[in-house]
Formats: structure tokens, sequence, C-alpha cells
């Protein structure tokens, strides 16, 4: 069985539905599964310690995971325009992975969550391919073949998979955005068998 790592950071759960979907889409495909993974939180209180396993959902991450894994799926959500911090941290730790080629022609795609339709989801997307391609793997989009691209009212970018979770962030995943984000998923993994023989 394939591993790919869906490496995530969510403050609100709207990443951690994504990354759930995506997850799915990777298990639909025989031969490989999803890894889920998450990072902890930052501080800018030198002394803040975050437990060693989260109160919830995935385990953290650890440098094996990019390794042991054929591909990666990596979200965030958008802090101005940008992945949030706690995700940049984590990757910014990645450079031995970098020196030694680990991740170099694996598959990678992205995925994101913001508060309003137009709070930067496309910057996010773009900017967080950058890290990858550093690290020469192979960036994996969404097509337009899938006919929720060009339709859906909420998220979904050709860039990767992205959800609008309102002000308040109680929007639910709509289904197109669900289906993208299965779609994205399952491409990727697809994506990792061929690379992978």
């Amino acid at each position: 069985m394939k591993e790919i790592l869906v490496l995530y950071y969510s403050r609100n759960g709207s990443v951690f539905n994504l990354a759930r979907q995506i997850g799915r889409g990777i298990d639909s495909v025989e031969g490989t599964a999803a890894r889920l993974r998450t990072v902890p939180a930052v501080s800018a209180v030198c002394e803040a310690i975050a437990s060693a396993v989260p109160d919830s959902g995935a385990p953290y991450a650890e440098a094996c995971d990019l390794e042991e894994c054929v591909g990666v799926a990596l979200g965030s959500p958008t802090r101005f325009g940008n992945m949030a911090a706690p995700l940049k941290y984590f990757l910014d730790g990645s450079s031995p992975q970098w020196l030694s080629g680990a991740l170099s022609g694996k598959p990678a795609a992205v995925f994101t969550s913001t508060t309003s339709q137009h709070g930067g989801q496309e910057s996010t997307l773009l900017t967080m391919m950058l890290p990858l391609l550093h690290h020469g793997m192979v960036i994996v989009g969404l097509p337009y073949s899938e006919p929720d691209l060009a339709t859906t009212p909420g998220g979904g970018s050709p860039y990767g998979a992205s959800h609008v979770a309102g002000s308040e962030g109680n929007n639910r995943l709509s289904e197109p955005e669900a289906r993208l984000a299965f779609a994205l998923g399952r491409r990727l993994a697809l994506t990792a068998l061929k690379l992978a023989a």
C-alpha cells in the first residue's frame, strides 16, 4: 500500500474537512491510502508549549512522514493571501529533505479555506506551491474536465481545492467543494501511482 501524506493546519475545522475529503479521494484509488497529519500552532510567546499529541484530529507530522509517503497534499487556511505560519514553520524545517532530494519527483497538491470568496484563495494556493517546487515535486491541480470547477458558487480552483468558510467559519463544505476536494485527492493518488511505477 502506497501512502500519500495529507499535511494540513486547521484552526476552526474547515481545512480539516477539506483534508478528510482529499483523503477519501486518495483512499478511493486501489493501492493508495491517505496518511493525515497536522502541525501544532506556533506562538509569539516563547514559553508556550503544545501537547505532544493533539487534543483531536490527526497526529502531528514528523519529517519521516514526508520521506515515507509517495505524494503530499498540503493544506492551510489563508492568512493575508498566504499559508498560515504553523504550516510554513514546519516546511521551513524540511531543509534536510531538500538537501537529500527526498521529495524530488513526488507529486503534490494544495488546498485552502478562506472566510470570504475574495479572501486570497488563489494567492495562497500559488504560494503554497513554492516550497514544493523547491523540493522538486510535481504539482497536480484540478483540470476543467471536473464539471464543478466551472460552476461552483463557492471554492474551487485549477490550482487546488478550496472552501469559503464564511465570516463565522461555520459554512459546511458545499457539495461542489467536497467533490472537487475528493477529485483532487483521487488525481493525486493516480499520479503518485504512475510516478512510483
